[in-house]
């Protein structure tokens, strides 16, 4: 999770492959048509991968009554349209508030969108991870098999009863992980493979995993040997922002600059089979250029069919700790951009059934 790790092809193909917008969204939920409605082309695959474009989702904080539906509905609501997929964070915990995967919430939202569900190997020590700060379990007891009866288990049973496909990664920036006390890369293989067996085991086939590091290339090493390998993956993700003024920095990179540097490192290291995630994406504002954060986000429809292994797009809508680190696109040029970019035949793929 950021806040706790800082650290074209032609217009004409594009829309043959369209969901076309029909109705107005009502009660905070869109309906939507596809034109290419019974046509298989276009119908996602066994991995979830939309074969003419790309997923376009988001991180949402809940509210302050513990809601998560309410944000999600208002943020759509203000988007013109209907996220395709939703992404939670869940510690564990075991408990009813965060260390709880399928809740209640995420049941009903993931009626008409997907679900990635980040699952961290620690637990939080406030609501909803509000101050960052955790316990961490550690990779060795994971892969032991230590929490499997009183944690593990429990909670792959409810994805199993839930029977819907869902993206999951287990500890997301996992790169970052390491100099938190987490463990070491091969500690870390050796718990993705548990958890991975132990749902299979379990008879929980309806998950997709994505295997998500932060992508800063001063990590490439560890990166590389912090990979599962391919029987154990089926994307992978990668969380990068231009920060600008936040966190120290004052380069302002474009949606592309700051984008493809890590997708092409990741084809060129990892993996150019594997389907990649923007599993968390946002640009700091500029208060001197507002329309910087306008045409940030604009730009993406123009980059994204040049990122073809790119086939979800989850923007990270929550400010981080720090000065100029409001990531959020909830007012202004950045929801503008944003709008604008989601509007985009690209992003309005038809979702699976199940």
């Amino acid at each position: 999770m950021t806040g706790s790790r800082h650290a074209r092809g032609t217009a004409a193909g594009r829309l043959a492959v369209a969901l076309a917008a029909v109705g107005a969204l009502t009660a905070g939920i869109g309906v939507w048509a596809t034109v290419a409605e019974g046509d298989d082309r276009c119908a996602p695959d066994s991995r979830l991968v939309a074969p003419c474009g790309a997923w376009w989702g988001a991180y949402l904080p809940y509210d302050q009554d513990g809601s998560l539906t309410r944000p999600v509905y208002a943020f759509e609501r203000k988007i013109g349209r209907k996220l395709d997929l939703v992404y939670t964070y869940h510690d564990m915990s075991g408990s009813a508030l965060d260390g709880t995967l399928l809740t209640d919430d995420e049941r009903e939202l993931g009626r008409d969108r997907l679900l990635m569900l980040a699952w961290e190997s620690t637990v939080w020590k406030e609501p909803h991870h509000a101050g960052w700060t955790e316990t961490q379990l550690g990779w060795k007891d994971i892969a032991s098999g230590r929490y499997d009866a009183e944690i593990i288990d429990p909670q792959i049973r409810r994805v199993k009863e839930y029977g819907k496909r869902v993206f999951l990664s287990f500890d997301q920036e996992v790169d970052a992980r390491i100099k938190e006390g987490a463990g070491t890369p091969a500690e870390y293989v050796a718990a993705h493979r548990h958890l991975h067996d132990r749902f299979r085991e379990l008879g929980a086939d309806n998950v997709v995993w994505v295997w998500t590091v932060s992508g800063y290339l001063g990590m490439a090493d560890e990166m590389k040997r912090l990979y599962p390998g391919d029987r154990y993956v089926d994307w992978i993700g990668m969380d990068q922002y231009n920060y600008y003024r936040c966190h120290g920095t004052d380069t302002w990179r474009d949606f592309e600059a700051s984008q493809r540097p890590t997708y092409d490192w990741l084809r060129e290291n990892v993996s150019d089979r594997k389907p990649i995630m923007l599993a968390e994406f946002a640009t700091a504002p500029d208060p001197e250029h507002p329309e910087r954060q306008r045409d940030w986000y604009a730009e993406i429809p123009q980059v994204a069919p040049t990122l073809p292994g790119a086939k979800a797009y989850v923007h990270w809508n929550r400010p981080v700790p720090g000065p100029g680190c409001d990531l959020t696109v909830d007012s202004g040029p950045g929801l503008d951009g944003y709008r604008t970019a989601g509007q985009d035949p690209y992003f309005k793929q038809p979702l699976p059934r199940r």
